[in-house]
């Protein structure tokens, strides 16, 4: 008799184990979740240290305007603790959202080396004139990328606008770059025309919500080229710097 007929049946055990198995390449991995709040927290991280400088210097402020010395140790104080907040946001970028937006790196670093210049010189001037070097950095960068066909915007936020299409990041690229030109020209008039106090009191009362207005204007232009009603929410809550 054959042996394996005496053996009788061969048993097979189709329990299968998941430890050591190969993943199947057919099934796509699941979308990284983005952090919730991750909007805000860009929010907090591009206007709080404009606000730590404003509060500082206020604080300091003499309240003769005409105290020249005053002044500039007021700006002296205001400047180190804007750089120290600035360093301290690009900390908590990465902690809390994983990443640092090439933007942000770049304001940042702007921002130490013309307040550092402010500080070491006891020159308000440079802490001023850092905006409107920010400001003509970007825009020329923005609208040279638009020239040619690049939505360099995307590439210095490092964001990805939920639905919005290759059209709508090279219009927005476009519309920042303009108005970064615009902010360059306005912080110039208000530096040449107002006093220290009364230009960093219109960086918080007059660039901020300019900025913010700007960005709801751009919505509806985005909504057309197919951004998400979250994607519009991440937009609202992640406009550019604007210090």
């Amino acid at each position: 008799m054959d042996w394996v007929t005496r053996a009788g049946p061969i048993r097979v055990n189709t329990s299968i184990t998941t430890k050591g198995t190969m993943p199947d390449v057919n099934t796509p991995s699941p979308a990284p979740k983005k952090k919730a709040g991750s909007g805000w927290i860009n929010l907090f991280v591009d206007y709080g240290p404009l606000i730590v400088f404003f509060v500082v210097y206020w604080l300091y402020a003499p309240a003769n305007k005409e105290d020249g010395i005053g002044v500039i140790f007021a700006v002296i104080r205001g400047t180190g603790a804007f750089i120290v907040a600035a360093l301290i946001a690009l900390a908590l970028s990465k902690w809390l959202t994983g990443k640092i937006s090439r933007m942000l790196a770049l304001s940042t670093a702007l921002i130490v080396g013309f307040g550092g210049l402010t500080v070491l010189l006891r020159d308000p001037f440079y802490v001023q004139i850092k905006p409107t070097a920010l400001y003509l950095f970007f825009g020329i960068m923005l609208l040279g990328g638009w020239l040619r066909g690049k939505a360099l915007l995307q590439w210095l936020l490092e964001a990805a606008f939920e639905g919005l299409n290759d059209r709508g990041w090279l219009k927005l690229s476009r519309n920042w770059g303009l108005f970064f030109l615009f902010l360059a020209a306005l912080n110039e008039t208000l530096r040449l025309s107002l006093s220290f106090g009364d230009w960093l009191a219109a960086k918080v009362w007059v660039f901020i919500p300019l900025s913010f207005l700007f960005t709801f204007t751009q919505l509806p232009m985005l909504m057309r080229h197919g951004l998400s009603l979250e994607g519009a929410e991440e937009e609202a809550a992640s406009p550019p710097p604007a210090d």
